[in-house]
């Protein structure tokens, strides 16, 4: 089975290993090398990356030109498989191979269509998540599934969450392949009626707030991501937060006021507290929050959300 396989970010790497295991990769295609981390220099996209570990031609192009589609169409592939390309498909690629196109989604579709699938999850306190193959069409995430499977989301992050459905998803994907190509495999359309959308999240919808709970807090601290931190003021000192839990044995403090007791931080939401465990102030490196917090001044004071 010849495959062309389109994708870009870490999420996309097992499901273009578990393909390049199991058939014949005709060709990569991801998005062109970029500033991604606090550097200034271009680096290849994580799925460039693993093309290249893996002997694979790549073709790296932000949209479908003409000599995109020419490379396309030299493949003669029999399913183009797609996992967070990060580009619009027009329908002459959709309909190019004789299998047509399937996508890797992050979630049990219909429910979070979308950009942010996993950090949406989170956000809304779902119990369990998963992955669905799926057809790609002309709205966003609305083709029919084959297949699907689901886990658990307990407390893990957003960056959790992600490597574990990326490797769900690529040995789904792999799995279910020969029935997609054969025709044999089975589809189910979508609910319309139980559809959610999962909009890209905003910075503003990370920061946390004494007006939230601390669950909500907490939630946030999860689904955060580099692109969008959990932020607050604790003290004055703006300080990003990379792990937190609702403290259920915490002494009571008061909204919008921390607390030190001991070594632990406390901040006092609008129904608890909560308890960051790690922190990176600004400027500074990741660091246990005991050993931020000894660095304050004030043993108790006022924490706030950013502006």
């Amino acid at each position: 089975m010849r495959v062309v396989f389109m994708g870009t970010p870490e999420f996309a790497v097992p499901s273009l290993q578990a393909l390049a295991a199991a058939y014949d990769v005709a060709l990569v295609v991801t998005r062109p090398d970029a500033v991604r981390s606090r550097g200034k220099k271009l680096e290849p996209s994580p799925v460039k990356a693993a093309a290249l570990e893996l002997g694979l031609p790549v073709l790296e192009t932000a949209r479908m030109t003409p000599e995109a589609l020419d490379a396309l169409r030299g493949t003669q592939a029999d399913v183009f498989c797609v996992a967070a390309y990060g580009c619009i498909l027009p329908d002459e690629v959709l309909t190019m191979a004789p299998a047509g196109c399937v996508n890797v989604h992050a979630s049990l579709l219909p429910r979070w269509r979308g950009a942010a699938p996993i950090q949406r999850c989170i956000l809304a306190g779902d119990a369990e998540t998963g992955v669905s193959i799926m057809r790609i069409g002309h709205g966003v995430d609305t083709g029919d599934y084959c297949a699907q499977a689901s886990c658990t989301i307990g407390e893990k992050t957003a960056d959790e969450l992600m490597r574990e459905l990326g490797e769900q998803g690529g040995e789904l994907l792999a799995r279910v392949l020969p029935s997609v190509v054969d025709g044999t495999a089975v589809w189910t359309v979508q609910d319309e009626s139980l559809v959610t959308h999962a909009a890209k999240v905003s910075k503003a919808e990370m920061l946390l707030d004494p007006a939230a709970t601390a669950h909500e807090n907490a939630l946030r601290v999860r689904a955060a991501s580099d692109a969008a931190p959990a932020r607050c003021s604790v003290a004055g000192k703006p300080v990003r937060v990379l792990r937190a839990r609702v403290a259920s044995d915490a002494p009571r403090v008061a909204p919008s006021a921390f607390e030190i007791h001991g070594k632990r931080l406390f901040l006092g939401c609008a129904d608890g507290a909560l308890e960051l465990l790690e922190v990176k102030p600004d400027g500074k490196r990741a660091m246990d929050a005991s050993a931020w917090a000894a660095g304050l001044r004030e043993r108790t004071g006022a924490w706030e959300r950013l502006a």
